[in-house]
């Protein structure tokens, strides 16, 4: 019996396309709540961006796993190492790199004219946080970073921090995080702190950073959206996000 569901943001409760929730995810809020089922967010955005939904949730997995929290309760937090940061970050300055670094309740870019940061603001709709030298960010607890760089590199710098790990969701760039950090971690976290079993959970996503949640939930649902690699590790595959994708695997897996 499904006692809880867990949603990724981008490309899963938000379109791509029109940057909104649909009605359709709206409907399958409300016959969750019903029975009684818990709603929550599992995602790679921080707090700070996770934008204003017509959705109610009882708790968030932010930055793939770093920071979780319910209400006022932080439930995980487990930024990377700060010499790692460090390193990452005087390595972006030689290598004349755009980076993005989040903390616990802000972000920071190095360089705002960068042309593939500026297409993720794009993607996701943000407004692009301020921008700061990146000497002035070493030193900074940080949960997550996004660097700016082309999959050739992710062997590279997986040696230099060892650490972390890279949950690439884009050929240009990738994610940085604690190696010890993912979705399904920051899940465990939500459902120690609400009595739930892994089993008694549904999952939706369509990224890479979506796997290791799809494959911990008792049941993982892979939008139609994902990649062929994402839909592998799923237990259903529904349809697209811009064709009620949501809506469309609870009615057909019984959950609602």
């Amino acid at each position: 019996m499904v006692k809880a569901a867990f949603f990724d943001i981008d490309g899963t409760l938000l379109s791509f396309r029109t940057h909104k929730v649909s009605a359709g995810t709206v409907e399958a809020f409300e016959a969750l709540h019903r029975q009684g089922i818990r709603t929550f967010i599992s995602s790679g955005r921080p707090k700070v961006l996770i934008p204003e939904m017509p959705l109610a949730f009882d708790g968030y997995v932010t930055m793939n796993g770093g920071y979780c929290f319910s209400g006022d309760k932080v439930l995980l937090r487990n930024p990377i190492p700060q010499e790692e940061t460090d390193r990452w970050l005087r390595y972006a300055m030689d290598k004349g790199l755009c980076t993005m670094i989040f903390t616990e309740d802000a972000m920071y870019i190095n360089r705002l004219d960068d042309p593939v940061a500026n297409a993720i603001r794009d993607q996701l709709e943000f407004t692009m946080p301020p921008q700061l030298d990146t000497t002035l960010m070493l030193g900074r607890e940080t949960y997550q970073i996004i660097t700016v760089m082309p999959a050739e590199k992710d062997a590279e710098v997986a040696v230099m921090l060892p650490h972390c790990r890279l949950p690439r969701w884009h050929p240009e760039f990738s994610d940085l995080v604690n190696r010890e950090n993912s979705k399904a971690s920051g899940i465990e976290a939500i459902l120690r702190h609400f009595g739930l079993e892994r089993s008694e959970c549904i999952a939706f996503g369509d990224g890479g950073n979506d796997i290791e949640m799809l494959e911990y939930c008792g049941i993982g649902v892979a939008m139609g959206n994902a990649d062929e690699e994402v839909q592998w590790h799923a237990d259903y595959v529904t349809t697209s996000v811009d064709e009620e994708g949501i809506l469309h695997a609870l009615k057909a897996l019984k959950v609602i």
